[in-house]
């Protein structure tokens, strides 16, 4: 993706005066895109129409936050079994939970010199759902982890489990909300002069990776791309929403604003688009676990690169990238709005 100024392009195709106003427009207009968006679309869409949403959405919500979670957590490296991961959620305690509601969301912007220190967050989860027998191992990916939730997997569940809280302020201002993320996950796992803070570059930490993608840009450059992120984000568009949801996702991932569970950030940031512009409102698809599923399609008619290898792609620029980066995240939408149409049907058998 090539960069002017601090607002993130690709190559204008000759398509009109409104993709040349809308760098969002010419993203949907990269090969292959639209069709994907739309493909997604659909399978939302009847995900959406099914009859025991009208009585039983939150329980679906509550699901999806869970595997939503637990496979962003296995995308950062931190693996544990969806039966375990229930199992342990239970004994805790679920129904005794905090949320901050009444909290100022306020944070410290993540390319503000010196914010202050951001305030403890407490552990929530999704509400406790009576779930039926044939969903603890229904599902994908059932990782044979039997040890209790590292301190990611615990932060992970809580951010997951305060999206729909965030996105007011998300709305409003989203670099933020960017950092209030980074309190929620990183509460217990990292040191707390580091929740919530942008990463310097050098004489800190070693900066975390688990994709793999190399060396982040400088923090001036960060601070820039994160100024044309959400100029782009509060800018008016024709691009759908899960093209929106991929450049976030994948600027997040380029630029890792804070220098650790930048990944789980980037994955949440993306969930908010998708309920904030009214594709999935309810946030009813797992939309995590549908990029971990990219990976075990066979014989697909035109191949869909894995997580890793299209956020490499991302990163690494161009057209081709960007376009694989978005037919990617369209196919993981896809694939987890068909798994909670299982969740769906699982909760209507039980009824």
């Amino acid at each position: 993706m090539a960069r002017t100024g601090s607002v993130p392009t690709v190559n204008p195709r000759p398509s009109g005066s409104v993709l040349a106003a809308d760098p969002l427009a010419r993203v949907a207009a990269l090969p292959g895109v639209r069709e994907a968006a739309d493909s997604a679309r659909a399978s939302v869409d009847a995900l959406l129409r099914h009859r025991i949403l009208r009585r039983q959405s939150a329980d679906v919500t509550a699901e999806a936050s869970l595997r939503a979670a637990r496979a962003s957590a296995a995308l950062e490296g931190h693996e544990i079994s969806l039966d375990g991961l229930r199992d342990y959620l239970a004994g805790a305690g679920t129904d005794a939970r905090r949320t901050p509601a009444d909290e100022d969301l306020a944070a410290p912007d993540p390319a503000a010199p010196d914010p202050a220190a951001p305030e403890a967050a407490g552990l929530t989860f999704p509400p406790a759902v009576d779930v039926p027998a044939d969903l603890h191992s229904a599902g994908s990916l059932g990782f044979a982890s039997t040890d209790p939730p590292s301190p990611v997997v615990l932060g992970t569940v809580r951010l997951y489990a305060e999206l729909g809280v965030l996105g007011p302020a998300w709305e409003r201002a989203p670099r933020q909300a960017l950092a209030r993320m980074h309190v929620l996950v990183g509460r217990g796992c990292l040191p707390d002069d580091l929740l919530g803070r942008p990463r310097a570059d050098a004489g800190t930490r070693e900066l975390l990776d688990p994709l793999r993608l190399g060396p982040p840009p400088h923090s001036v450059e960060t601070s820039v791309r994160l100024d044309g992120l959400t100029g782009l984000l509060v800018a008016p568009t024709t691009a759908p929403a899960v093209v929106v949801a991929a450049v976030v996702h994948g600027e997040l991932l380029a630029l890792r604003p804070f220098g650790a569970l930048d990944g789980v950030i980037a994955r949440a940031a993306a969930r908010l688009v998708l309920i904030s512009r009214g594709l999935d409102p309810k946030a009813l698809t797992a939309t995590d676990v549908g990029h971990l599923e990219v990976d075990q399609i066979d014989g697909q008619e035109a191949p869909v690169l894995g997580y890793r290898d299209a956020a490499a792609a991302y990163v690494g620029g161009g057209a081709q990238g960007v376009a694989a980066w978005v037919l990617h995240c369209a196919k993981a939408l896809e694939l987890a709005a068909r798994e909670s149409l299982a969740v769906c049907e699982a909760l209507a058998r039980a009824t």
